[in-house]
């Protein structure tokens, strides 16, 4: 094969492979993550058939880690996490220590050290966004109440595990150096921590006004493919400059470069331009934490691998459910919240490499992480409708008027109906004046924590207006006009092309922030601020 490289057969193979089984995962009801894992082993060093490069394939996933934790940064939001914080704080925490412990625990059962222990007991106390958004996205839970209180736990949790990785080279290198002084040990801890807190004020106080200042002047240059590679130059450099200049880890620089971003008025749409590549580099990141992984384990150390798998999907889960129900939660929350955590990902993979790397973990315990993931994830959904059921798509909140009859979706005769698509701030001025011309109308809205507060008498569907069947149960096809009064363009605009798919002649009201040129055959806008 003269064109033949490892590299491009190692991206070949892997993507190929990733997709094939990826495909099997979604037939299946599956996470795709676990196709992902599973095509890595296919490809592997351990199973019969071609063998991708291994040092090739880490290689890439660190630029998949970094642009997984310039995503997760994106979307890390600190008024959301504070909005929880009485539950998603010391609920983490005390979740992270207990099940930290049973993995301590049976490491030392194993014969493990001490610190090989308390690494092995930290990878399965952390459970992956990545799942947890998908899982949470099918049931459109995700800007619920329980999905906020899931999100926020999770994010704990993330913010936990970049601490841990940051301590765990110092924490390696004084073990190397034996025992030391006390004053050897605090310096060294104390220079960490001075290098941490360094970056994390570059970037609070100069990161904080440049990038977001400077990606505004790439957007108003009018260049899609210039804003996709001044965000993609955002989360590499960053994650580059912390690792050179401040020995910080790629994975901790790029979440603050997304944190930084993500308080941008463009992070909506930065998230939007990087997701392929985000996403192609997750999938060669899986594959290659699949290639890690012996499937030997499985036949040599049975016991302790259902030991692995018990304490992700039983113990974690339990221990959080009552945390959550003794803080008063409902029991739909509680269940929620147990079924999110009853799985381990990426921060797992990242912290077994680094502590096999560091020569602290045994090969084994990688093993037993991966088996345990690729298990976990691979149940996560059956555990999801096992606790929580299927979540519909969409959660009606009838109305009820001032004599008790329900509200009606069905225009009366000789009155004009509109369907409202969101209750947001301008939502809620337009509805005020619809109910003021005496108008009929029904609302669309996406959370359901905003919907539950409407005021009686309307007719609220909880739902992405995106599913046609959330506006045909909104009335569209007996409706003459339709209301889009979200701020976001691009999904503004799928809701309009269903709706226009769905009855061509219908009028349409777009919410826009400045107006701009548009195809009029298409689509009939107007400006409402």
């Amino acid at each position: 094969m003269p064109h033949h490289t490892p590299l491009i057969a190692t991206i070949v193979a892997g993507l190929v492979v990733a997709f094939a089984m990826g495909a099997l995962a979604y037939r299946l009801r599956v996470s795709p993550v676990a196709g992902y894992l599973f095509a890595g082993v296919l490809i592997g060093p351990f199973t019969p058939g071609f063998v991708a490069d291994t040092d090739l394939a880490v290689e890439l996933a660190e630029i998949g880690v970094i642009l997984l934790m310039f995503g997760v940064g994106l979307h890390f939001s600190l008024k959301d996490l504070l909005s929880v914080r009485k539950i998603a704080l010391p609920g983490a925490l005390a979740q992270i220590a207990v099940a930290t412990l049973l993995g301590f625990l049976l490491a030392r059962y194993l014969d493990w050290t001490i610190l090989a222990g308390l690494i092995f007991g930290l990878a399965l106390s952390v459970a992956s966004t990545v799942v947890l958004l998908r899982a949470l996205q099918t049931r459109n839970a995700v800007q619920t109440e329980r999905g906020r209180i899931a999100v926020g736990w999770l994010i704990v949790e993330d913010l936990a595990m970049v601490i841990a990785l940051v301590l765990l080279p110092v924490i390696a290198q004084i073990m190397e150096g034996g025992s030391g002084g006390s004053t050897q040990i605090a310096a060294l801890v104390g220079l960490t921590l001075l290098k941490i807190g360094g970056f994390i004020a570059l970037m609070l106080i100069v990161g904080k006004r440049l990038i977001p200042a400077g990606l505004h002047w790439v957007a108003h240059t009018g260049s899609r493919e210039l804003f996709r590679l001044a965000v993609l130059s955002i989360a590499l450099g960053v994650a580059f400059g912390a690792a050179y200049l401040f020995d910080v880890s790629f994975a901790l620089g790029a979440f603050f470069a997304g944190m930084i971003l993500g308080e941008s008025q463009l992070s909506r749409r930065a998230a939007e331009e990087t997701l392929p590549l985000r996403d192609a580099f997750a999938v060669l990141f899986f594959v290659s934490v699949g290639m890690l992984f012996d499937p030997s384990v499985v036949v040599e150390q049975p016991w302790p691998l259902l030991a692995t798998v018990a304490i992700i999907i039983f113990g974690k889960s339990i221990v959080a459910y009552g945390i959550v129900r003794a803080f008063r939660f409902s029991n739909e929350t509680a269940l929620t919240v147990s079924a999110s955590l009853a799985q381990i990902g990426e921060f797992s993979f990242i912290l077994a490499g680094l502590g096999v790397g560091l020569n602290i973990l045994p090969q084994e315990g990688r093993d037993l992480i991966l088996a345990g993931a690729i298990l976990s994830i691979f149940a996560n959904p059956f555990i999801f409708t096992m606790m929580i059921g299927r979540a519909p798509l969409r959660t009606p909140f009838p109305a009820t008027s001032s004599d008790g009859e329900r509200g009606s979706t069905v225009s009366e005769s000789g009155k004009t109906h509109t369907v409202l698509v969101g209750y947001g701030r301008v939502g809620k001025l337009v509805a005020r004046e619809l109910r003021a011309s005496g108008s009929s109308f029904s609302v669309v809205e996406y959370q359901e924590d905003i919907a539950q507060r409407a005021p009686g008498g309307l007719h609220v569907i909880t739902g992405n207006a995106a599913i046609p069947a959330i506006l045909e149960e909104a009335g569209l096809q007996k409706a003459d006009r339709l209301v889009i009064a979200i701020p976001g363009g691009f999904e503004a605009g799928g809701i309009a092309q269903i709706a226009r798919e769905l009855k061509p002649a219908i009028e349409m009201i777009a919410r826009c922030r400045a107006f701009s040129r548009f195809d009029p055959s298409s689509i009939s806008m107007r400006g409402a601020r």
